[in-house]
């Protein structure tokens, strides 16, 4: 595939995207560098949300389109932020704004809690083009825990809050292989490369 298009205006996702598929020389184009709205995201699942976005850039370019929904699953707050993770707190500002208020309102909403596991989740969808009946879809967690101060200016999101199982720096202090290659989107990124390999076998 030479190129697709992004169902994201995420500059730190599609920057990880980018790493992920250099290897097999894919381009990868965001729907804002085309000048299209970002999908509504109603449903209360990654799949669905993921779906609905795949299919609003696949429609809207006529390209084979990629989504990409996840977020972090706090297990002593019954799963939050979740779905709702990039507005948890709120959607006014640009990202990094966000990004620093959803982390303090995490440590704030966590604090009462000895609890503090967490896993970030991702599902992707891969829309060949507008007539794809039967999107490849692949999904994939990454464990591990929050901590109770960010650390490390790498990643974006909860990246500072998040340290992986069995490790002891935060998501934001991995080297960008590393995380690449350990993280919820590149694990799925790798299943749906083998899903695509299997198809063309």
């Amino acid at each position: 595939m030479k190129s697709l298009v992004l169902a994201s205006g995420n500059p730190g996702k599609k920057a990880e995207l980018e790493q992920l598929l250099a290897p097999f020389g894919t381009r990868v184009i965001t729907q804002v560098e085309l000048g299209i709205s970002e999908a509504e995201e109603p449903h209360d699942s990654f799949l669905e949300n993921a779906l609905a976005k795949a299919r609003h850039v696949c429609f809207a370019t006529r390209l084979p389109a990629l989504a990409d929904d996840s977020g972090l699953c706090v297990d002593a707050l019954g799963g939050a932020p979740g779905v709702q993770a990039a507005f948890y707190a709120g959607s006014e500002g640009n990202r990094t704004e966000r990004d620093a208020r959803n982390n303090r309102k995490l440590l704030t909403e966590l604090a009462p809690y000895a609890d503090r596991s967490a896993h970030y989740e991702c599902v992707l969808v891969l829309m060949r083009g507008p007539g794809d009946t039967q999107p490849l879809v692949a999904q994939a967690q990454w464990h591990g825990a929050i901590a109770r101060l960010p650390r490390g200016h790498g990643g974006f999101g909860y990246d500072s809050l998040f340290l992986p199982q069995g490790l002891t720096q935060t998501a934001a202090e991995l080297a960008p292989t590393e995380k690449n290659r350990l993280s919820h989107r590149g694990q799925a990124l790798a299943k749906l490369f083998e899903l695509l390999q299997q198809e063309s076998a």
